[in-house]
């Protein structure tokens, strides 16, 4: 099997449902439902971790349906308290400085985020560049929580028409405008020589780095057109 479909592999997730609410009471007046908010084409995460701070660009003009997902468990702070587990080295696992790491959110019993619909590269015009964080899912339509964030380019992660099978690759949703230090930092610790199965053997972090809190953070301002010429 290819490098190319090792990392296409080996990113994987699981999924869920939600509920609805009933009709409003009889002869009341209607309700109006409430209006929802379009998100900014771009929104600002901050990630703190016990290795530092990581701040997320997200792209909702191109990727609207990631990032609202992404932003559903960070509104309900799923993401508190878990961890970045996982260190994919892409090529000489001692020498490797392209791959990418992987986090994930908290299953604490609360109702179940439904999973997300597959965005893939090819309808957003996104890529999976230096510092893209994206989706890892299973079967098409299958992300939840688990997100990774490349270091380097990895085009085999991209949607391929292409390839063969199941070409649709994973979803980019933004990137990374600050802390890729961090990400590297990350990226270099100790691999257990133990944890990990099948294609994930030798890619799980010998100690798990604490994602301490994640939070949306306001929209920059946007810029004022310049004055007209006179």
């Amino acid at each position: 099997m290819g490098m190319t479909h090792l990392v296409r592999a080996a990113i994987l997730l699981s999924s869920a449902l939600l509920l609805a609410a009933g009709p409003p009471p009889r002869k009341a007046a209607p309700a109006r439902p409430a209006a929802v908010q379009p998100l900014p084409a771009r929104v600002l995460v901050s990630m703190q971790t016990s290795e530092g701070s990581i701040l997320l660009e997200l792209d909702a003009e191109h990727a609207p349906l990631s990032v609202a997902n992404f932003l559903k468990y960070v509104a309900v702070r799923r993401f508190d308290g878990t961890e970045i587990y996982r260190a994919m080295k892409y090529g000489a696992q001692e020498e490797a400085r392209a791959g990418l790491i992987q986090g994930r959110a908290r299953w604490d019993g609360r109702a179940i985020i439904p999973p997300v619909k597959h965005e893939p590269t090819t309808q957003t015009g996104l890529k999976h560049l230096d510092g893209t964080i994206s989706f890892a899912r299973g079967a098409v339509d299958t992300a939840t929580s688990d997100f990774f964030i490349t270091l380097g380019p990895m085009p085999a992660l991209d949607a391929d028409p292409q390839a063969a099978g199941d070409n649709l690759g994973y979803a980019a949703f933004g990137r990374v405008v600050e802390g890729m230090d961090v990400v590297r930092k990350i990226h270099a610790l100790p691999i257990s020589a133990t944890a990990g199965e099948g294609i994930m053997k030798g890619q799980i972090l010998d100690k798990p780095v604490r994602i301490i809190t994640t939070r949306r953070l306001p929209s920059p301002a946007a810029k004022p057109a310049p004055p007209a010429a006179q």
